[in-house]
């Protein structure tokens, strides 16, 4: 059975900050599916929607190395949408994530 609150996101791209490689393309972070306390001061429309102050807020709290606003705001567009997806499949309910089947 695989752990529906941990996720993990390989990194395609290094995130460089200053001059310093903070974390190399192949490096895989961890996602944990966020708590409600988690989300305080956030709302979730916005991270359903991608917003990048949300997802940039919410990072340092359930990414394991610690994804800091600082190594959010240096990510490569590609990670970083694959991080947003990550955290909307977490929010979404599981009704919303099944297919529709319909009679013919």
């Amino acid at each position: 059975m695989t752990d529906t609150k941990i996720r993990g996101l390989t990194l395609e791209n290094d995130i460089v900050v200053g001059t310093d490689t903070v974390h190399k393309a192949g490096d895989k972070i961890t996602v944990r599916k966020p708590g409600a306390g988690e989300l305080r001061g956030l709302q979730v429309n916005a991270l359903i929607q991608g917003d990048y102050n949300a997802l940039e807020t919410l990072a340092p709290r359930i990414t394991s190395p610690i994804l800091h606003k600082a190594h959010v705001f240096a990510m490569d567009p590609a990670d970083f949408t694959a991080f947003a997806g990550e955290v909307l499949d977490f929010l979404l309910p599981t009704a919303a994530k099944q297919p529709v089947y319909q009679d013919a």
